[in-house]
């Protein structure tokens, strides 16, 4: 027999109990069709890379700690600490069973992790150099690319400045050697990807402030190849002349971006769909965690908060729309979204570091 429709609602919004099953977030707003649910709560929830049995785990910027959530993607997902006491453990990314862990300064490495969550391992140390210049933008988004090498962002140590150490993207052996710069004039990338067909990597960077409420706009970019410079500080989103930085170097010289992003929403984490669980309207277009404005004023309001879809035609993007609100309410944060992950089964998964929580985004179609 059928529950009363008032019981299951009840029903669909009780919270977590031990981590026993899911819980419906109230406030997101997925398309009709889509559902969202709590996954897993996690403190601080940044970037996440999924182990090869099933383990999230989950870096922080505060708090100096690496969380894994066991069984993630089962009926039980239980999260454990990992590691603590960490310099801002941003970035995160899993290879041949060890966790890799980039700090301010250094990135570690945790062999053989996931058979010894509740004991982890002592961390590798695999570089411990990395250029450092005061805490602003030194946190580090990381991850594997197809050729096997590891890519590890430098933000900018400034809100505009001229750095050459940084406003990058290194890249090296997953030991630690072979270390090159594959990009510059990179301001402050938190997320970057491949494209599940060309391999080339695509990129979010954060515009820079002071500039006014509406300029200049954020960037999702392409870098089919290493070697180019997209522009910071001298020119913004292809177009922009820096007022103070403009007389280094031309826009024309700039890798202009594949789509200008709103201005001061803060992008972050981003994902190819690559999955088959979504419409097939959805699948390989570009999904982008906005973070959220903290600088626009009161009177252009807050702007961001939200999972946006980027549509794409080859390499042109066609659309930039918004796919999931409700981290904000008015003037009130209630989330901000990190990074995105596809989950084996095609579900997307949401960081967020605001409310400190992993959603889960799935598709069941029209009622």
């Amino acid at each position: 027999m059928q529950l009363p429709s008032l019981v299951t609602a009840l029903l669909l919004f009780l919270p977590l109990a031990g981590m026993a099953g899911p819980s419906l977030p109230a406030h997101l707003s997925p398309p009709p069709g889509f559902s969202a649910e709590l996954l897993a709560s996690v403190p601080g929830a940044r970037s996440m890379a999924l182990g090869e049995r099933g383990t999230l785990f989950v870096g922080t910027q505060r708090g100096g700690k690496v969380y894994a959530v066991r069984d993630a993607l089962g009926a039980k997902p239980e999260v454990l600490e990992v590691a603590s006491g960490l310099q801002m453990p941003n970035g995160i990314a899993f290879r041949d069973g060890a966790l890799y862990v980039a700090e301010a300064r250094r990135i570690l490495r945790y062999d053989g992790i996931e058979s010894r969550l509740e004991q982890p391992p002592a961390a590798v140390v695999v570089v411990d150099d990395l250029p450092y210049k005061g805490a602003m933008h030194a946190w580090k988004y990381m991850a594997f690319g197809p050729d096997g090498k590891l890519y590890v962002s430098l933000g900018a140590p400034c809100n505009i400045c001229d750095e050459p150490d940084f406003a990058a993207i290194l890249r090296m052996n997953a030991d630690g050697s072979g270390r090159e710069y594959f990009a510059r004039g990179v301001r402050n990338t938190v997320g970057f990807t491949w494209h599940p067909q060309s391999g080339e990597m695509w990129f979010t960077d954060n515009g820079r402030d002071m500039l006014g409420d509406e300029l200049p706009p954020c960037e999702l970019n392409r870098a089919p190849r290493a070697g180019l410079d997209f522009g910071f500080p001298f020119c913004h989103a292809g177009t922009i002349e820096d007022p103070e930085f403009g007389k280094l170097g031309r826009c024309a010289d700039a890798v202009p971006p594949v789509r200008q992003l709103g201005p001061h929403v803060a992008p972050l984490g981003l994902r190819f769909y690559t999955g088959t669980m979504f419409p097939a309207a959805y699948r390989g277009q570009v999904f982008i965690a906005e973070h959220g404005s903290w600088n626009r004023s009161k009177e252009a309001g807050k702007t961001g908060y939200r999972i946006t879809l980027v549509r794409l035609e080859g390499n042109r993007a066609t659309s930039y729309e918004t796919f999931m609100g409700g981290f904000l309410d008015g003037d009130e944060v209630l989330g901000r979204p990190v990074d995105l992950l596809v989950a084996p089964d095609g579900a997307l998964l949401v960081s967020d570091d605001k409310a400190g929580a992993i959603y889960r985004v799935s598709y069941k179609g029209q009622n």
